[in-house]
C-alpha cells in the first residue's frame, strides 16, 4: 500500500505545478501557455522539477 500513497502524493506535489523563473512563486494551472506569475506576471514559467529523497538511487 505505500507505493499507493507515494504516487498519489507524487501526483498531487508535481501535477500541473509550475514555478515562475523570476521570482519562484508556484502556481497551479491546466493552461501552461496562457498563464502568467500571480507575483510578478511574468509568463516565464517552467515545471516543478521532482526532487530526490536521501538514500534513493
Amino acid at each position: 500500500m505505500a507505493k499507493a500513497k507515494d504516487s498519489a502524493a507524487m501526483q498531487r506535489m508535481f501535477s500541473n505545478v509550475r514555478v515562475c523563473m523570476k521570482c519562484n512563486a508556484k502556481i497551479r494551472t491546466n493552461k501552461p501557455g496562457k498563464t502568467k506569475c500571480r507575483k510578478c506576471g511574468s509568463k516565464s514559467l517552467r515545471l516543478k522539477s521532482k526532487q530526490m529523497k536521501a538514500g534513493a538511487k
